[in-house]
Order: C-alpha cells, then structure tokens, then sequence
C-alpha cells in the first residue's frame, strides 16, 4: 500500500463496524484507551453521530482503495462539556494494528487540521497514556507542546497508568 492509494474522508455509518473493531483493539489490548470493555457497534453509533460532516467535531477515516480496508480515524471532539470549551477540542488518532508506521496517523492528522483551520476552535489538545513515542513524536510533529502529565490517572490492567497532555494553538 502507498499513500497516495489511501483516500481520506469523513467518517459514514458504513464505517461503524470497522471503527469499533479498530478501537476495541485498543480497549482489549492496550492502555491507550481508558476504556475496559469492548463496544459493539451499536453501542458506538451516537460517538459516530456526535462527529458530524461539518463543525468543530469531526470524524475523519482513512482508507486504502486498493483493498477497501479502513485503516484507522482521527477525531475532534468536545474538550469539556461547558460553553465556555466551545473553542478547544480534544483529538485523537487509532489506527488498525496492521497500519501502524506507514504514515496513516500524519495523513489523518494533516487532514484533521486542514478541516479545522476553517472552524471557530482556538486550541486542541490530546491526552496521551504514557509510555507512547510514537504518539508523542506524532503530536510534536504537528506543533503540540507538552503541558503536564496527570500522573496515576488511569487504572487498568492492574496498574496505574499517566496521561501526558499537549496542546496546539489552532
């Protein structure tokens, strides 16, 4: 697969199901996620529909058009649920195990902030458990800096895990 065969788009229902396999990777295998249970789909569909085609809070997926897979997502969602929030969001990249390396996560990142570029937001943010180079090299990338570490935030898998946070202005 090569970049240019990977079309990014907003995220549809069509999708629901890969998108939940995907995220239920991360739930069932990793601290990535602070979720402990898998979802199904159905259970997944008001997150997809709190993503709309326009706004602030987006759902964007990557596909390859080669084989038709969905290869990972990347979201903007409400940072807070006050008003005064309106304007900061909190992103996040999942990718399919298999699409980890490739470039998919830069892509859907560079597209994300294209889309909002055009959007009344001021500041995003991402909550990263740690340990994760990856994420954190991914976030530098895109001229997050780093603001502080929620330390023992996150229970799972019989231990404590922390939160780096970083934020970009926008």
């Amino acid at each position: 697969m090569r970049l240019t065969d990977v079309q990014v788009r907003a995220g549809e229902e069509a999708d629901l199901g890969a998108l939940t396999k995907i995220y239920n990777h991360y739930v069932r295998e990793t601290a990535i996620t602070f979720d402990t249970e898998p979802f199904t789909p159905e259970q997944r569909l008001p997150w997809l529909r709190s993503h709309p085609e326009d706004g602030p809070h987006r759902l964007l997926v990557a596909k390859d058009e080669r084989s038709g897979e969905i290869l990972g997502y990347a979201t903007s969602s409400a940072f807070r649920p006050k008003p005064a929030y309106a304007t900061s969001v909190e992103v996040s990249v999942y990718l399919s195990p298999t699409a980890g390396g490739r470039g998919i996560g830069t892509l859907l990142y560079e597209e994300l902030f294209g889309v909002l570029a055009g959007e009344d937001v001021h500041r995003a943010y991402a909550g990263v458990a740690q340990p994760n180079e990856a994420s954190g090299r991914l976030h530098a990338r895109f001229g997050f800096r780093p603001v502080g570490v929620y330390r023992e935030v996150g229970r799972k898998f019989g231990r404590y895990w922390d939160v780096a946070w970083f934020e970009k202005e926008l």
